[in-house]
């Protein structure tokens, strides 16, 4: 898996099937669902009470903290943004 960008190299899985594409469509694929833990979660929550957003270093600060990556962080926090406008 190529860490750096959040998907599989074709070769990490070998031969691909054209159910695994959505469309039949070969090439780079979807890095699985993050699975966070409930303190993960909680600590994020809380973050995100005190402030929707964050700048780099804040993030930077609480992937470390959490042992997340920053992009996981960044789009927690886009999904969570989008969950609460969806709930407004």
């Amino acid at each position: 898996a190529d860490e750096s960008s959040g998907y599989e190299s074709e070769s990490a899985g070998g031969e691909r099937s054209a159910a695994a594409a959505p469309g039949g469509t070969r090439g780079r694929q979807r890095r699985a669902r993050t699975a966070f833990t409930s303190e993960q979660v909680c600590r994020l929550e809380k973050t995100f009470q005190r402030q929707k957003y964050l700048g780099a270093s804040e993030r930077r600060k609480l992937a470390a903290a959490l042992q997340l990556s920053e992009i996981q962080i960044k789009t927690w926090f886009q999904n969570r943004r989008m969950k609460l406008k969806r709930q407004i």
